[in-house]
């Protein structure tokens, strides 16, 4: 009461305590779900290069060692759901000449991005694209899409073993749940993943020997562990201790 008038109704006085008591005993528990899936996707990068004595004979070259490698890929039809050119470079190579600098050559540089849905492709792609002239290939880089149903499962996996941790604390106490108070995500992720095969290293050397015929590469596609943590909070029947 202020000035015999009654205090005005603040939103404070309707949240609910929700602390723990003796007739109303919580327990908090962490929930994990793990599971190992095959990759969705997998992610390549091809570089072109050209050298030439002028910026025009470099970028002829250049585009038509781009197009091939466009139409490689292109030609895998539908396994291939993503295509996109990034970085394109022509630079000068200068060298001194007396007191002053001329260019020498130019360079030329395009990097493409390749992802890929159907891997028994994949090894005899990646081998013809290394054994075009001056080009190099990286990757295979395995991952899953954002919205892949394997991150889902894992969050149910991840509650169904807080309910079930939960359950356990509860029946050691001799009673039971009565009420689920706050369920928060704690993460969800991919911790082998994007992960990349070895195989590099011998793509870049069938492009550097000229192969007329390179054996395709056997390349396995990593499984990848996706996980998922919620944190759960329950009130329990009062136990008789």
């Amino acid at each position: 009461m202020f000035g015999g008038r009654p205090l005005p109704h603040t939103e404070e006085q309707d949240v609910t305590q929700d602390h723990a008591t003796p007739d109303a005993p919580q327990v908090t528990v962490r929930g994990e779900g793990r599971l190992e899936v095959d990759p969705e996707l997998a992610r390549i990068w091809v570089t072109v290069s050209a050298r030439g004595p002028d910026r025009a004979t470099t970028l002829a070259d250049l585009t038509r060692r781009n197009t091939q490698v466009l139409d490689l890929v292109k030609a895998q039809g539908s396994a291939v759901e993503k295509l996109e050119t990034g970085s394109l470079s022509i630079s000068p190579e200068l060298t001194r000449k007396g007191r002053g600098e001329r260019v020498h050559a130019f360079h030329g540089r395009v990097r493409i991005t390749a992802e890929l849905t159907d891997f028994t492709v994949l090894g005899e792609l990646v081998t013809r694209l290394a054994d075009l002239e001056l080009t190099s290939v990286d990757g295979p880089w395995w991952f899953l899409r954002p919205a892949s149903p394997a991150y889902a499962e894992a969050r149910r996996l991840a509650v169904s073993e807080a309910v079930q941790r939960a359950r356990a604390y509860a029946e050691a106490l001799g009673t039971a749940l009565s009420s689920l108070l706050e369920l928060s995500d704690a993460g969800t992720a991919e911790r082998l993943g994007p992960r990349r095969a070895a195989f590099g290293s011998a793509a870049v050397a069938y492009a550097a020997e000229g192969a007329d015929e390179a054996p395709p590469l056997d390349l396995e596609p990593q499984r990848q562990t996706v996980t998922a943590e919620v944190v759960a909070r329950f009130t329990m029947r009062p136990p008789a201790l």
